[in-house]
């Protein structure tokens, strides 16, 4: 992150090049698919995961999440109005991040796109337990997971994202 704390691809540490690679992105959003089936039961629109990716990635949002996922999002951006600053700063740059790892998982199989542009899970494709080398390993996955299953629950995505200050 640059000292304005924007995220752009070229200024990324070491550190978060390794985590942000497409392997971990592809496990992120997937994590973000799996969450939203198990609630809703059905496929997961593209533009839920990559959101509930792009904003499990960043600490700054993943730390202030709701416990529970009664929680509204309307009352949790007033609370806690340094989201919007977030995503607005930093969803371009990480959605470039997030892309090549939803490509990834779309290419080994790890998830099946439809023709309306619905996102599942391949079956076996994860297990239900959510483990990782790190506790940020498990915690970006678990806010990807609590994301796919809370953000639709607001209502449509373009209220969504104009919500959290982010544009298709």
């Amino acid at each position: 992150m640059s000292d304005s704390g924007v995220y752009t691809l070229t200024q990324l540490s070491r550190e978060e090049r390794a985590l942000y690679n497409p392997a971990f992105t592809a496990l992120v959003t997937c994590r973000a698919v799996q969450g939203h089936e198990t609630q809703y039961s059905q496929s997961c629109p593209i533009t839920v995961a990559v959101l509930a990716a792009v904003m499990a990635l960043q600490p700054a949002v993943r730390r202030t999440l709701p416990k529970t996922f009664g929680s509204g999002l309307t009352r949790w951006l007033e609370e806690n109005k340094g989201v919007k600053v977030a995503m607005s700063q930093n969803t371009t740059a990480l959605a470039a991040v997030v892309r090549p790892g939803l490509l990834l998982a779309l290419q080994s199989s790890m998830l099946h796109v439809d023709a309306q542009g619905q996102l599942t899970v391949a079956p076996r494709a994860l297990k239900k337990t959510i483990n990782g080398a790190t506790d940020e390993v498990q915690d970006i996955q678990k806010a990807a997971y609590f994301l796919g299953r809370w953000l639709p629950s607001t209502g449509s995505l373009s209220t969504v994202m104009t919500l959290l200050g982010v544009r298709p």
